[in-house]
């Protein structure tokens, strides 16, 4: 886990809810240990504004947290959890088009107007090699 080397957590998802920053909340290290993603997520309407991710003692912006925390924790999960999907993935695209489907197809980083594609992600270490 960024920042915490000590900890892992069952999600890329529970990183992410961890290191949130909230008005009335700080970090939640519960949310690592969750599993089944039922009720994984915390709320603006409980907990107040976001402030950000909490990162090696410093609060990280929206685009800065997806950087320094989601990016790496997704492409930790891909290399070390499912390598062989990855490695699967590439050898499917590279006899044919191969098809991701996904909520959005936000694939851009720095575009913060909707919640980052996890095909666009795959699709990036696929090509990565």
């Amino acid at each position: 886990m960024p920042g915490h080397p000590e900890r892992t957590s069952q999600s890329v998802e529970g990183v992410w809810q961890a290191l949130k920053v909230f008005a009335a909340e700080e970090e939640d290290y519960t949310k690592l240990d969750v599993v089944t993603m039922k009720g994984i997520k915390r709320t603006v309407r409980r907990l107040g504004a976001p402030l950000g991710h909490r990162l090696d003692g410093r609060l990280l912006g929206y685009e800065e947290a997806r950087r320094l925390v989601y990016l790496p924790t997704y492409r930790w999960m891909l290399d070390h959890r499912v390598p062989e999907l990855v490695a699967e993935l590439r050898e499917l695209g590279e006899r044919g088009t191969v098809v991701l489907l996904d909520y959005t197809v936000n694939g851009d980083v720095g575009d913060l107007s909707s919640p980052l594609s996890h095909a666009a992600l795959v699709v990036r270490r696929v090509r990565e090699g």
